[in-house]
């Protein structure tokens, strides 16, 4: 039955990523410059980079790996910065778009299409940026592979960029069920459909966006899961992946750390 509570962690049907349609709508939400529901909004995206270029400089950290580049709108920066760039993700639309904006400004940058899930290098890169939030969008299986080979993937020394949504966000979660139709198509699908959204708290600080998409084709149902953390839980997980060495602020402008932040973000370190 459709907008059923489902299991923790329980995952869409369909890989939304590389839906010929909603891809496209992705793509388009990651540029526009007004919306930051995709991407952040370009004046955020300048001053994180700018702030990570100064707190962890291309002349002591010079390759550096975007985990979940998108479109690269991260990655031409850091390539301007001065840093050797490599760009990794799993939508195939908007690493081909990510190829094609950095060929058309001459920019020397690495994208790679792959699931950052099972990408395997080793000591490679003196830095990895692994932002806004897609960390709290993995189980808790999923969060612990992806810190490991993360840390597998840096040199010693080397540095993560990572951050979170805190739990303000969480507290601020409302469930709620509501419903929409969409006449001539939108984000879901091109033809018309009727949209019904749940959002459910679950245990453990984490959340559920659901949407289930009706249309004369059939029923599809999709799952977005993002799981906040208080500072604790978040210093935990990454001690346990091997990381020693932490910085804490509120955002990954650098802003000073405040328990009423809705994100935290962290610059953590392989120490040894």
């Amino acid at each position: 039955m459709c907008l059923e509570r489902p299991a923790l962690y329980q995952q869409s049907e369909v890989n939304f990523w590389n839906d010929k349609h909603i891809s496209k709508q992705m793509l388009a939400a990651h540029l526009n410059p007004d919306f930051d529901g995709a991407s952040r909004k370009l004046c955020f995206i300048d001053r994180s980079v700018k702030w990570i270029a100064e707190t962890i400089p291309f002349s002591n950290h010079p390759r550096l790996l975007d985990i979940g580049c998108g479109p690269g709108l991260y990655a031409e920066r850091f390539c301007k910065m001065g840093y050797t760039v490599t760009g990794l993700d799993f939508s195939r639309r908007s690493i081909e778009y990510a190829k094609d904006s950095a060929d058309r400004q001459d920019l020397d940058i690495t994208y790679i299409y792959q699931d950052y899930l099972k990408m395997n290098y080793s000591n490679m890169f003196d830095l990895a940026t692994f932002i806004y939030c897609d960390y709290g969008a993995l189980s808790t299986k999923n969060r612990a592979i992806i810190l490991r080979k993360i840390y597998q993937t840096l040199k010693i020394g080397g540095k993560l960029v990572l951050d979170v949504f805190s739990m303000v966000k969480y507290n601020d979660f409302e469930e709620i069920k509501t419903w929409n139709v969409h006449e001539h198509g939108g984000f879901w699908s091109a033809e018309k459909y009727l949209s019904l959204k749940a959002q459910y708290k679950y245990p453990d600080n984490v959340t559920l966006e659901q949407t289930a998409v009706i249309t004369n084709s059939g029923i599809r149902e999709y799952c977005i899961w993002n799981c906040c953390f208080t500072l604790e839980i978040l210093l935990k997980e990454a001690s346990e992946a091997g990381f020693g060495k932490f910085e804490v602020f509120s955002d990954v402008t650098g802003k000073s750390y405040t328990e009423n932040s809705p994100t935290i973000a962290v610059v953590l370190e392989k120490s040894s």
